[in-house]
């Protein structure tokens, strides 16, 4: 029997409230999942988040990948593209529309590739390829390495760079294969044997992984004579036989999952964990991992950071023989100086005690005191000379002849002065002097009357005048 209308309004759920539980719904039935398919209608924002929609022959489902998951994903969106997106489904409450939340893009065959990936990596660790115990550490200072890799490739010429400029010394043998598509893998499994033929003993290579044994460091002395050396290619038919590996490196520059799979390949991978000779995977750039790098005994980030890896152990041993020869240098120095220093006392004390020397300090000693007792003989003499003398200077300051000549001078000296003031010199240097009749002398105009009769006197004669006005 159907419900009454009136109790079904009743019972009515709001639309947000139907959206939500739609949205419950899937939210909690779908966990995080992978969805492939074909991107179109793709629309960059300015605030970095992506919409697309995800499609293949039978439907389509809207996506969203929000800006953080954008920038840090490596594949580039662009319509048509067929790729695998890992997200969640959710539910936009506003329009009512299902959508994924996109976190991780891949390539397609990426996708596939990066599975396979991980079922590998987890069935070789389970035998325990990847064991830290089986591992065995880098020679300090190895004298030859051999770099399995690509010759015309960027990573070998960077590498080479990188140990030239560390000044590192050795030679470098570059074992040619390649490093990308097909059979590149079968390639450096040979070339792994190849190295490991020609660098142990025939009673080392028992091929045990756990057998393998350590090779003795190389000591820093040694190799300060070696340059370093890029040798020509070895390939098989031209392998010499007295060539010997003390650390091999794999790999190859940075590129896509599908450029770097062949480090990948299972044969290589369990040739790389097998190897008898310390080996360093570089394959790729820093967020690269390939299953070699699992299985080697060190990975490095790049090829470069292989090559400072190597050659750091000898740039701390060439810094180390730097400061001990300079300490070593000094060391002589003091020890040589400290020697002469007591050489020289000792040839010193030798020649005092030597009896020329005895005879010499005599001879001073002699001349000393002859200097002393000449010193002390002209002082007897010139004593008295002196108090003689100063008591002649006393008695003739005190005789009367003296002084007579003394008060002679001096009456000289006030005549002398005595002519330079009479009227006399003053009239010979141009004056006159005006006298009135009676014969005073006038010394000034006020005292003269207009008409009075003056008498002029000069130098050389006086005439008689008549004051006018």
């Amino acid at each position: 029997m159907a419900a009454k209308p009136e109790v079904e309004a009743a019972e009515a759920l709001s639309v947000g409230e139907l959206t939500g539980r739609i949205k419950d719904l899937l939210e909690g039935t779908f966990p995080a999942l992978w969805v492939r398919g074909e991107v179109s209608n793709l629309r960059a924002q300015a605030s970095g988040h992506c919409y697309f929609t995800l499609k293949d022959e039978r439907a389509q489902i809207s996506a969203v990948m929000f800006r953080g998951d954008a920038a840090r994903s490596r594949v580039q969106l662009r319509d048509g593209q067929q790729l695998v997106a890992y997200g969640q489904v959710s539910v936009y409450e506003a329009r009512g529309q299902y959508q994924l939340i996109v976190r991780a893009v891949v390539e397609d065959g990426a996708g596939r590739l990066q599975a396979e990936f991980e079922r590998l990596k987890q069935q070789l660790a389970g035998e325990g390829l990847f064991a830290a115990e089986n591992k065995v550490p880098l020679p300090a200072m190895p004298r030859t390495i051999g770099f399995i890799t690509s010759p015309t490739g960027a990573a070998v010429q960077d590498f080479i760079r990188i140990l030239e400029r560390r000044g590192w010394s050795g030679h470098l043998v570059v074992l040619p294969v390649k490093v990308q598509g097909e059979g590149a893998a079968a390639e450096m499994v040979e070339m792994l044997e190849l190295a490991q033929r020609l660098g142990v003993d025939g009673a080392a290579a028992s091929g045990e992984r756990k057998a393998r044994k350590k090779k003795p460091a190389v000591p820093a002395e040694s190799l300060f004579d070696l340059p370093l050396q890029a040798e020509e290619p070895l390939v098989p038919e031209l392998a010499a036989p007295g060539v010997h590996f003390d650390l091999l490196v794999i790999g190859r520059g940075g590129g896509s999952l599908e450029d770097l799979w062949a480090f990948n390949e299972e044969p290589l991978v369990r040739a790389v964990a097998a190897c008898r000779i310390p080996i360093i995977s570089a394959v790729g750039h820093e967020i690269d991992f390939t299953l070699c790098d699992f299985a080697a005994d060190v990975r490095a980030e790049t090829p470069s950071a292989a090559a400072e890896l190597i050659s750091s152990e000898f740039l701390d041993g060439a810094g180390r023989a730097a400061v001990a020869a300079q300490r070593l240098d000094e060391l002589a120095t003091d020890t040589l100086e400290r020697a002469d220093d007591r050489l020289e006392a000792a040839r010193n004390h030798l020649r005092l005690l030597s009896p020329t020397a005895q005879i010499e300090q005599a001879w001073l000693r002699l001349d000393d005191l002859g200097n002393q007792l000449g010193s002390a003989l002209r002082q007897a003499v010139v004593r008295p000379r002196e108090a003689l003398a100063a008591a002649r200077a006393r008695l003739d300051r005190a005789s009367p002849e003296t002084r007579v000549r003394f008060e002679s001078q001096r009456l000289l000296g006030l005549w002398k002065r005595l002519q330079a003031a009479s009227p006399a010199s003053v009239l010979n240097r141009g004056f006159a002097i005006v006298r009135d009749e009676s014969g005073q002398p006038i010394a000034r105009r006020a005292e003269l009357a207009a008409g009075q009769a003056i008498h002029v006197e000069f130098a050389d004669g006086a005439v008689n005048a008549r004051a006018e006005s």
